[in-house]
């Protein structure tokens, strides 16, 4: 799940909107395909999801129309291959011919586009600035940009975001001792957790001074088991394991000790359990001195990914080598869907997995907010 978030201004321009009350587009005979034949399978079995204009009938049903013919076909032949899980696709697509696949592929993609219901109403989605706005009820502790400077108290600013997603989960679990703070965590729901550590993830960790306790030279040597996880010097670059470079020492001390009884990390335990407690001391002033980073960049989240969106999937890529859909106006709720069944591997595509792997839910719901919002072209 790496990177959290999105929401950039949409304006709805609604380019070449299908009239319901008027018929389709007239059908044209293509080479290789009878889209006449296509429109006839249409009004057979896929006009009550679909309509015959191709839009989606319900939240979470795809528009059809004006959709890349190859990827239609590519679409239709996942669905019977069963790599694309929908038992009603799975069963129409079963006893379609590839004469029926490629048919209904142009009937639909030869229809002007429509745009999405759901695009209508969407508003920009911002995690990182509802991450923000969520901070302010952290500040008493953990300062308004994620540094504290409270002894014991930890830094957040420049955190990995599945583990500040982890760590809240954990101490609603009375998995780690609670604070005073903590009695706020029960209202958050889980966007509301993955939106405030995307947002102190992209904040700047800032330089810590040594602390008293500890000999940061005698911890180096002894932080060379951790380095395996949490990164050359701790700073980790794994979404779910966190940076210990800049945290504060004695939050550290405290955290190690209660890995021999409280956390649940079998490979921490067995690591600590054997360390003395000036060796803790030394580990911990090690890392604090430390220069980290933000482990994100939340303000351009969204724009940065979107951009990587386009490559594919914009107007001028190139579909003819890639069964690749055109996303702009589409439903937001599908959208959301096929994203979060990409990232879970309940829908091949080598690529796209990898893509979405990283993000969480708030990253999704915003690029789909993003896309629905644009015109349909």
């Amino acid at each position: 799940m790496r990177r959290l978030t999105l929401g950039i201004a949409l304006s709805v321009a609604l380019l070449g909107c299908a009239d319901k009350d008027q018929p389709p587009a007239k059908a044209e005979k293509k080479a290789g395909a009878d889209v006449a034949a296509g429109k006839a399978f249409a009004e057979r079995e896929c006009k009550g999801c679909h309509g015959l204009d191709g839009r989606g009938a319900a939240p979470a049903i795809p528009n059809l129309a004006a959709q890349r013919e190859n990827y239609l076909v590519a679409a239709l032949k996942a669905y019977k291959e069963g790599k694309r899980t929908h038992a009603a696709l799975k069963e129409i697509a079963g006893h379609m011919s590839e004469a029926d696949a490629r048919n209904l592929a142009a009937y639909y993609a030869g229809l002007p586009p429509v745009a999405a219901a759901s695009g209508k109403d969407t508003q920009p989605y911002s995690p990182y600035e509802n991450g923000r706005k969520l901070a302010a009820a952290c500040t008493k502790c953990h300062n308004e940009d994620g540094n504290s400077t409270t002894p014991g108290i930890p830094g957040l600013a420049g955190q990995q975001p599945r583990y500040l997603v982890v760590a809240i989960q954990e101490y609603l679990n009375k998995e780690r001792k609670a604070a005073p703070m903590h009695a706020l965590l029960p209202g958050l729901k889980k966007l509301d957790m993955e939106n405030l550590a995307l947002y102190f993830a992209s904040q700047a960790p800032a330089v810590r001074a040594a602390p008293s306790a500890g000999d940061p030279a005698a911890g180096e040597p002894l932080s060379a088991v951790c380095g395996g996880c949490h990164g050359s010097h701790g700073v980790s670059t794994d979404t779910v394991t966190p940076s210990l470079a800049g945290q504060d020492a004695k939050y550290l001390v405290d955290a190690i000790k209660a890995y021999r009884k409280t956390r649940k990390r079998e490979n921490m335990r067995l690591y600590v359990t054997g360390l003395g407690e000036k060796d803790i001391a030394n580990i911990a002033a090690f890392y604090a001195v430390q220069k980290s980073r933000a482990a994100e960049k939340g303000q351009t989240i969204v724009q940065d990914l979107t951009e990587k969106c386009e490559r594919c999937h914009g107007a001028t890529a190139d579909s003819t080598t890639m069964a690749v859909p055109r996303i702009r106006g589409q439903d937001r709720d599908y959208l959301i869907m096929a994203l979060r069944a990409y990232r879970d591997d309940k829908r091949e595509s080598s690529t796209m997995h990898k893509m979405s792997l990283p993000y969480g839910d708030a990253i999704i719901e915003s690029i789909a907010s993003f896309y629905a919002g644009q015109p349909a072209k």
